[in-house]
C-alpha cells in the first residue's frame, strides 16, 4: 500500500470518527484564540481552557491587555507552565498589534511569525482556525502518530508537515489536523497502546522484523578486539 493510499484510508477512518472536530481552544476571535494557542505551548488544551476565562475577564483586546502589567498576567497565567515568558510574550505581541496593525491580528504567516512567542506551529493554528486559510499545523502529537502510521519518516516536525501536505488535499488540512489530535488523544496514546486493538495502527503501522530476525550487535568489548586484531 502506498503512502497516498493509506493516507486516504486513514482520512476516510478519520471523518467517520470526527465528521465536525471542534476547536480545542476555547475563543471568541482571532485575537483570543491567538493568545490561547501562546497558553497552550507545554500545556494541555483543558488547563488553558480554566485559565483564559480569568484572563480575558481582565483583558480580552489588544490594547486592554497591552495596559496590564507583566506581573498581573504573570499571576493569572502561571497555572500553565512558563509564567513569565508567556506573560511577557502575551503583553508584547498585544502591543505590536496596537501599534503595528491597528489592534488586529493580521492574516499572514510573516506577520504572525514575527510577533513575540509566537512560532510557525502557532501561526498555522490561526491562519487555519481563525481565518480559515489552508495550513496545516503539526504538534509532537501529530509528529509522533504520522511516523507511526507511517506517513512521514519522522526526522523533523518540519518534515512531517511537508509530508502531510503533499497527502492531503489544502481543502482538509484544518480538520484533518484536529482529527489526528483527537484520535491520538481517545485511541492511539503514546505509551500503553495495543496496536491490534487500534482502528488504524492495526493495518498502517508499518512493520517491523521480530527481535529474533535482526542481526544482533557484539558487545562492545568484542567489537574492540575485532578492530585491534584487524590493525595488527
Amino acid at each position: 500500500m502506498t503512502r497516498a493510499e493509506k493516507a486516504e484510508r486513514i482520512g476516510k477512518i478519520l471523518a467517520d470518527l470526527y465528521p465536525m472536530p471542534p476547536i480545542p481552544l476555547r475563543h471568541d476571535d482571532p485575537y483570543t484564540l491567538l493568545v490561547a494557542v501562546v497558553l497552550s505551548a507545554q500545556c494541555t488544551d483543558a488547563r488553558v481552557n480554566v485559565v483564559t476565562p480569568r484572563l480575558f475577564a481582565r483583558a480580552r483586546t489588544p490594547d486592554a491587555m497591552a495596559a496590564l502589567a507583566v506581573r498581573d498576567i504573570e499571576r493569572i497565567v502561571r497555572p500553565c507552565g512558563l509564567g513569565p515568558a508567556k506573560a511577557r510574550n502575551i503583553r508584547a505581541l498585544s502591543r505590536i498589534l496596537v501599534e503595528e496593525h491597528g489592534g488586529r491580528v493580521p492574516a499572514s504567516f510573516e506577520q504572525l511569525e514575527a510577533l513575540p512567542g509566537v512560532g510557525h506551529k502557532t501561526a498555522s493554528v490561526v491562519m487555519v482556525q481563525a481565518f480559515g486559510q489552508p495550513a496545516f499545523p503539526v504538534d509532537t502529537h501529530i509528529h509522533r502518530l504520522a511516523a507511526r502510521w507511517g506517513l512521514s519518516s519522522g526526522r523533523s516536525v518540519e518534515q512531517t508537515e511537508r509530508d502531510l501536505k503533499k497527502l492531503f488535499p489544502p481543502a482538509a488540512w484544518g480538520a484533518a489536523h484536529l482529527q489526528i489530535i483527537y484520535f491520538g488523544r481517545e485511541h492511539c496514546p503514546a505509551r500503553g497502546h495495543d496496536p491490534a486493538a487500534c482502528p488504524i495502527c492495526a493495518w498502517a503501522a508499518p512493520r517491523r522484523r521480530p527481535a529474533r530476525e535482526r542481526p544482533k550487535r557484539r558487545p562492545p568489548r568484542e567489537r574492540s578486539a575485532r578492530r585491534r586484531a584487524a590493525v595488527r
